[in-house]
């Protein structure tokens, strides 16, 4: 089969934010993340490690959550265009992932319909580590926007907020792994929608 080059950069400059990201759907899970906030570097470092996406990042910007939300949104804008015209792909996907005592369960339509789910995203305190509860709900939200896809995420149980978050992270991973994934059976050309549009 052909292969076909599935990167993509982006650059954007407001005044609250400035954010560069750069992205490679078929690479080994490499990743350079400063966001300014520790704990949601660590999440999508974590995220590239099982998604196998390269990703790197830099934002900077004035408030935490403007910084969260543009790095959310370029994030998923990025991803949409090294996707492409997503002719080939499996298209869906769908993952549990545990981390010790929590499990999380995530699924994805990369459809160009956007719809978010989550449930039971309840957590007990109301910063994990440096980032506020609500800007973390936040992320996966405007990631599923940007992204153009059909998104549910569901902490299936667990008693330990860090935990609870770095499951949700990694099933989503592990969903977009198999969701980008070129299928071999349906060639590049292939549309993977009755409709025959995405």
């Amino acid at each position: 089969m052909k292969q076909i080059k599935r990167t993509s950069e982006t650059w954007t400059k407001t005044r609250e934010t400035t954010i560069q990201i750069n992205v490679n759907l078929d690479g080994t899970g490499k990743s350079s993340v400063s966001t300014g906030t520790k704990f949601l570097d660590h999440m999508i470092a974590g995220f590239s490690t099982q998604s196998l996406i390269d990703i790197k990042i830099v934002a900077k910007g004035d408030l935490k959550h403007h910084v969260i939300e543009d790095t959310s949104l370029a994030l998923g804008k990025t991803l949409s265009k090294a996707l492409g015209d997503r002719n080939g792909i499996a298209r869906f996907g769908s993952a549990f992932a545990p981390m010790d005592e929590s499990l999380a369960f995530a699924s994805v339509d990369l459809v160009k319909r956007t719809y978010f789910v989550q449930t039971n995203m309840d957590f007990n305190r109301n910063y994990i580590e440096d980032i506020a509860r609500e800007d973390l709900a936040h992320f996966f939200r405007s990631l599923c926007d940007s992204l153009q896809c059909t998104m549910h995420i569901k902490i299936e149980y667990g008693s330990n907020d860090h935990h609870k978050a770095e499951a949700c992270f990694k099933a989503l991973a592990l969903a977009l792994r198999q969701a980008i994934s070129i299928d071999p059976r349906r060639g590049l050309q292939s549309i993977p929608s009755s409709k025959g549009k995405m």
